[in-house]
């Protein structure tokens, strides 16, 4: 694979404190956006991990929604909306950006891929116009279970020199498709793209020298892997997971 200098689309966010109403309403209240100002973002892949409710899904969410994507996902050029259910974080967000402009770019989240997927039957229904399913491998996505239509969409639908910013992609795939996926991941990067996402799979977050940010109880903070609580439980659990789990199901039995 043939090396090449890497440059970012997505340099710096920045929180702009003078643009928030009220502090103390949500989103602005949680933890790690009360003590935000700026993040700084890897030119090939950054990591945003954290607690269930500590807020990485709503800060990607504003990161996706402030470079311009739908909320609900899918590239620049989809504008449907089933629920408009996201923060206003997005409006106090300043995106630097490199003189470099980003050729291709996608917002994938997990939770709402299935309406991205409509979204596409919807579209192609319409007479007159090129197939958009052409672009994710030809197969209709609902015709394939939640991992697949993952999968195509990384095997067709991303380029190379794009801005792709994923949140928590491995809710739907089996550890083998997490491993599938660094590869896909590493021939995009190789490609001139930029990763930033949100994810609980310490599989991912191994990505060879990605930056990694933490959101805690102080806020946000750069760790190494190993640091993470994520490499930590998993690698304790994989080495004692009898003791583990025959002192869980005592505690918590009846």
């Amino acid at each position: 694979m043939q090396a090449f200098e890497a440059r970012h689309y997505l340099l710096t966010a920045e929180l702009l404190w003078d643009r928030v109403a009220g502090r103390s309403a949500y989103p602005y209240a949680l933890p790690a956006i009360a003590g935000l100002n700026k993040i700084d973002f890897h030119p090939k892949v950054t990591f945003i991990v954290g607690e269930n409710g500590s807020g990485k899904s709503t800060l990607i969410e504003a990161l996706a929604v402030a470079w311009g994507f739908n909320a609900e996902g899918g590239s620049k050029n989809f504008r449907f909306g089933t629920f408009d259910s996201h923060s206003p974080l997005h409006s106090a967000l300043r995106l630097v950006k490199s003189p470099r402009r980003a050729q291709d770019g996608f917002f994938l989240r997990a939770e709402s891929y299935f309406n991205v997927a409509t979204n596409i039957d919807a579209l192609d229904r319409e007479p007159g116009r090129r197939k958009i399913i052409e672009s994710y491998g030809g197969r209709p996505l609902h015709n394939q279970s939640h991992g697949e239509s993952f999968l195509a969409l990384l095997e067709n639908r991303l380029g190379g020199k794009g801005l792709y910013i994923f949140d928590e992609p491995e809710a739907a795939l089996s550890p083998t498709r997490q491993m599938a996926m660094l590869v896909r991941m590493h021939d995009l990067v190789a490609a001139e793209s930029q990763f930033i996402i949100a994810t609980h799979s310490p599989i991912l977050m191994a990505y060879p020298d990605a930056w990694i940010y933490r959101l805690g109880a102080h806020g946000l903070e750069r760790v190494a892997y190993e640091d993470t609580e994520h490499f930590a439980i998993t690698r304790n659990f994989l080495n004692r997971h009898r003791d583990i789990v025959r002192q869980l199901l005592d505690d918590g039995g009846t």
